[in-house]
């Protein structure tokens, strides 16, 4: 980007044409002038040469300061100049105040190195699996040769941005909507890559990229939460199938191995019992199996307790 409104460099500028003007005109210039006044007044003598003489060199002065003051220049902390020789270049000019010779010496371009922020956009582009969105992203960067930037390329703006563009729509087609709604991170760098690959023969740097907005249809977005609610649905249910062969397994093993010990079983169950008592309000009896006496007694105890609930349900 050339430079514009050098405040300081303009007064400097002016200053030393003003310091040149002025001398040469009157001490060159000025001669010339009186001596055609002069003449009008009734003095003989060559009128218009007298005044053609002033005038031409009226203009050379006014060129010879013009030329002068365009050799100072002071470049701020954020400017590049590309020097040209001969019409080679030389190089770049860091900031500051320097002269520039004229006719042999001239600039190429002066170059704003500061870190710049411009926005790309992909309307109606096809994914990998055919959906048309719009895409926003948001570019960075900075000229970091302002040789290459001036020399090699005609307007590295917007090459630049023409590459991000093309670079942002081949980063769509290649993947499918999805990984573009939920892998932006990956998506901008893999898009800062391909960019900055262009950029680097342009002498920028892209410091930068971000996936700023990913547009889709409206219909779409409702069929992609179906989608999601199905799978979640589906993940539940086999997560807990899962549990209930991991559940069914342990109790197999389990079993086989109290089945292989003298006694296992009968222990198992004593500690089953044992687990049961431990529940609020529960009443174990223990009777010899075929025991007439003890299920009757089991029966009364189970009739007593289901009537005391029943009148506490009541009360």
């Amino acid at each position: 980007m050339l430079m514009r409104g050098n405040p300081v460099q303009s007064f400097i500028r002016n200053v030393i044409r003003l310091a040149i003007i002025i001398p040469l005109l009157i001490l060159i210039a000025l001669p010339d002038f009186q001596a055609y006044l002069g003449q009008i007044s009734g003095v003989a003598g060559d009128e218009m040469g007298q005044l053609a003489g002033g005038i031409i060199k009226t203009i050379v002065i006014l060129w010879i300061a013009n030329v002068v003051a365009k050799m100072f220049f002071i470049l701020p902390q954020w400017e590049r100049l590309v020097l040209l020789r001969l019409g080679k270049s030389v190089g770049a000019r860091s900031p500051g105040l320097f002269i520039i010779p004229p006719f042999i010496f001239s600039v190429a371009r002066i170059l704003d190195v500061r870190i710049t922020t411009y926005e790309v956009k992909a309307t109606k582009t096809l994914t990998m699996d055919n959906i048309p969105i719009d895409v926003t992203a948001a570019v960075e960067l900075e000229v970091e040769d302002p040789e290459k930037a001036a020399i090699d390329v005609q307007d590295y703006w917007k090459t630049t941005e023409w590459a991000s563009m093309e670079a942002l729509k081949s980063t769509i087609g290649g993947n499918n909507l999805r990984p573009l709604l939920s892998e932006t991170n990956r998506i901008a760098t893999d898009l800062k890559a391909e960019i900055d690959t262009a950029a680097k023969d342009y002498g920028v740097n892209v410091r930068a990229v971000r996936i700023t907005d990913v547009g889709t249809p409206p219909a779409l977005i409702e069929e992609l939460a179906v989608i999601a609610r199905a799978e979640r649905s589906a993940k539940a249910k086999q997560i807990q199938a899962d549990a209930e062969v991991a559940v069914a397994t342990a109790l197999a093993e389990a079993t086989r191995v109290l089945s292989s010990q003298e006694g296992g079983m009968a222990l198992r169950q004593i500690q089953a019992v044992l687990d049961i008592s431990k529940e609020e309000s529960a009443m174990v009896i223990i009777y010899p199996m075929g025991d007439a006496m003890g299920g009757q007694i089991a029966t009364a105890a189970a009739g007593s307790q289901t009537s005391r609930k029943k009148v506490a349900g009541s009360g």
